[in-house]
């Protein structure tokens, strides 16, 4: 895998996040950087994967994909989450603007 900012890795199959999630957060958004991840602020809380669904809801949203191209692949019940985004080459204008778009969330 190449790396291409900390928090985002690629190769020819996908695109994989390192996300640190803020459950029970105000509002949804991306925050910037923790560390070498992308911080994430969710209003939902860290029960019974409310919270993981919607880190898959708000990127969706922001990356403007359909939920099920996205799986949160480790840390299911840790703030500190891999998130993959499938079939990286169909997203609109390929995988370089889907990281372009990426890149831009902070």
């Amino acid at each position: 895998m190449d790396t291409t900012a900390s928090f985002l890795k690629t190769d020819t199959k996908d695109v994989q996040l390192t996300l640190y999630v803020q459950p029970k957060a105000s509002k949804n958004a991306v925050a910037g950087y923790y560390g070498d991840a992308l911080k994430v602020r969710l209003t939902a809380p860290p029960v019974d994967g409310a919270a993981n669904k919607m880190c898959i809801k708000l990127m969706a949203k922001l990356l403007s994909l359909p939920p099920s191209r996205l799986e949160i692949i480790s840390g299911h019940t840790s703030r500190s989450k891999r998130m993959r985004i499938l079939e990286p080459d169909t997203y609109p204008g390929g995988k370089t603007a889907l990281i372009e778009r990426i890149c831009s969330l902070c």
